[in-house]
């Protein structure tokens, strides 16, 4: 019998912190696929239920193999004990149980979504996004610590295909400039992803997990977030620049600066973490380390400020069509 314990530690596995990225991609998918003519209905609404529903599941199923996978060395990191405890709660059978009846429920969503709206594209992407999930962190193929096919698994799985796939279910046609705005926003993703993977670093490093930071080193890898970030945040402004000022209400297109004001606060973070790590490699001081580690872990805050600013515009790109 299944306690209350343990669906809170299933909960804790599955990373509820990523519900919010999840809603993201389908505000985000959904507003580019918008058009004026865009009518929502009774249909429309079980679209976006059930395309939320699967990439939520999917998402749920990769972060769970990950906690799985990753067990004995998240023992290490002291910031995740709530992990490695909902993990010695459940047992590794129970985890895997979870993750098979997570496929279950997916297999029936996307059935039931081609059912709706037949579009094989998206029965190739569902599959593409379930075996990355296990390939990125299982072994034998442990994509997260294969360097440059670590790099391109994190692209995919965090930003391209759950914001296609949301676009691909709803768009009746193909917009150009969403293209510019999805490479953007995959350099954006990466780029706020770097220091979580700074932060677990030195960890990684002692255990030989070669993950792209690991690989380009500290110095490299932050200087590479300064650039992801801002050429990000300037692909995917000029596409919302763009879409907005030829849209039926062109002022909307000030919103744009959100982005730059939000990138500009985090960019000064990564200023210092790159100084930081500059002194590092110079001194090699622990208590440099320290610091490295200390100030990488604000991550998820520059994630929910960087995210946020391009939710917001997408939002107002999304009600531009409706109020049309």
């Amino acid at each position: 019998m299944l306690s209350s314990k343990t669906f809170k530690s299933l909960a804790v596995i599955s990373r509820p912190e990523f519900l919010p990225a999840n809603l993201a991609s389908l505000i985000m998918g959904l507003a580019w696929a918008a058009t004026p003519s865009f009518a929502f209905n009774w249909d429309k609404a079980l679209l976006v239920a059930l395309s939320f529903g699967i990439i939520t599941v999917v998402s749920a199923y990769g972060a769970q193999l990950n906690t799985l996978s990753d067990y004995e060395l998240d023992l290490r990191d002291k910031r995740k004990q709530h992990l490695t405890g909902a993990m010695g709660l459940l047992g590794r059978k129970i985890v895997k149980s979870a993750v098979v009846v997570e496929f279950l429920i997916s297999l029936v969503l996307i059935a039931l979504l081609l059912q709706a709206q037949w579009k094989p594209a998206l029965l190739v992407m569902w599959i593409a996004g379930f075996f990355l999930g296990y390939a990125y962190s299982s072994r034998p193929l442990r994509l997260k610590a294969r360097s440059w096919l670590a790099l391109v698994s994190l692209f995919l799985v965090l930003c391209f295909l759950p914001i296609l796939f949301v676009y691909y279910t709803f768009a009746l046609t193909f917009d150009p400039l969403f293209l510019p705005f999805l490479f953007g926003q995959a350099m954006t993703v990466y780029a706020i992803i770097i220091p979580t993977e700074t932060r677990d670093y030195f960890g990684d490093k002692s255990m030989n997990v070669i993950t792209f930071t690991v690989r380009l080193g500290l110095v490299k890898s932050s200087l590479l977030g300064i650039i992801l970030l801002a050429t990000g945040g300037i692909l995917s402004s000029a596409a919302f620049f763009v879409k907005l000022v030829s849209g039926p209400y062109p002022l909307l297109a000030a919103f744009v600066l959100v982005i730059a004001f939000a990138d500009s606060i985090v960019l000064k973070e990564y200023r210092k973490l790159y100084n930081l790590s500059r002194q590092h490699a110079a001194t090699n001081k622990r208590d440099l380390a320290e610091q490295i580690v200390e100030l990488s872990a604000n991550n998820p805050k520059w994630i929910t400020i960087v995210s946020q600013a391009t939710v917001l515009v997408s939002v107002i790109l999304l009600a531009s069509n409706f109020l049309a």
